[in-house]
């Protein structure tokens, strides 16, 4: 697999996107992750990201899109959120990406007022519709599991009923090491996804909350889920999601901390190629 990075990194952090792509190919990923707005990415930056990617040897993987009215009550929301996902497709495919990571989001009002089925039945149309469009595309929709009391795909379990219902090749999912661990979902329950991953992400967490911190600063153990993503054979990326570093100024040394540890773990399960 290959060692990729969300470039949110260092966007987060005051640095300028071409600037943040220059330290994460120097550093030696071998890919990125462009976390943007594709409603709104000028015409112009778009030509930048594409020319500096293309200029320093680092593939565009994944565009993360946060989507959480595919799942609302109301048809013109839905139909909005459908609309920026077809977008963040289009941008995919101009970048020659592999996918759009996309998250869903949460049962809404304690599932206690729009029935729970409803919203899931909702995600699942929707994704339906998308995975349509990306298919027509060359591009795949990773789905990220979110280890929170109601969101909609927060265990392993939830992920694979959800692929199940919407039946969709286009439709897939996305691992998150951090994620899986605060859902106390276990390396070995990895194997019910076989033949269903399109991405992996990676980060610590301290066990509690949700985290996004370098691997090695928390209390995650890596090496189980590591052997586990290895046996499910993914052609793909895993890319380090490092987010809000609690010290901007020193944003370059936490990106490289990340990186040596992430390549020092992937190397010693046999998984960077």
């Amino acid at each position: 697999m290959k060692l990729g990075i969300i470039n949110s990194a260092f966007d987060q952090a005051g640095v300028d996107t071409i600037e943040g792509l220059e330290h994460i190919a120097r550093i030696g990923f071998d890919c990125v992750d462009i976390f943007t707005e594709a409603m709104t990415l000028s015409a112009n930056d778009t030509r930048r990201i594409a020319a500096s990617c293309e200029r320093l040897n680092l593939p565009i993987m994944s565009l993360p899109v946060v989507a959480l009215g595919l799942c609302d009550f109301n048809v013109p929301v839905r139909n909005f959120h459908i609309e920026r996902c077809k977008k963040f497709i289009d941008l995919a495919s101009h970048f020659q990406a592999r996918n759009i990571l996309l998250v869903l989001g949460e049962y809404i009002w304690q599932r206690e007022v729009i029935r729970a089925d409803q919203q899931w039945a909702w995600g699942v149309e929707t994704c339906r519709i998308l995975g349509d469009y990306a298919g027509d595309k060359g591009i795949e929709i990773a789905l990220e599991l979110e280890p929170f009391r109601l969101s909609l795909l927060n265990n392993i379990a939830q992920m694979k009923r959800f692929l199940d219902d919407c039946g969709h090749p286009q439709v897939r999912a996305n691992i998150d090491i951090s994620h899986l661990m605060l859902a106390d979902c276990g390396p070995a329950e990895l194997a019910t996804l076989d033949g269903l991953v399109s991405h992996v992400h990676i980060s610590d967490c301290d066990g509690k909350v949700h985290g996004d911190l370098p691997p090695g600063r928390g209390v995650v153990k890596f090496a189980p889920y590591l052997q586990a993503i290895k046996e499910l054979n993914i052609d793909g990326a895993i890319s380090i999601e490092l987010e809000y570093s609690p010290d901007p100024a020193n944003i370059v040394s936490w990106v490289e901390e990340a990186y040596w540890e992430t390549d020092r773990l992937m190397q010693l399960m046999g998984l960077r190629h």
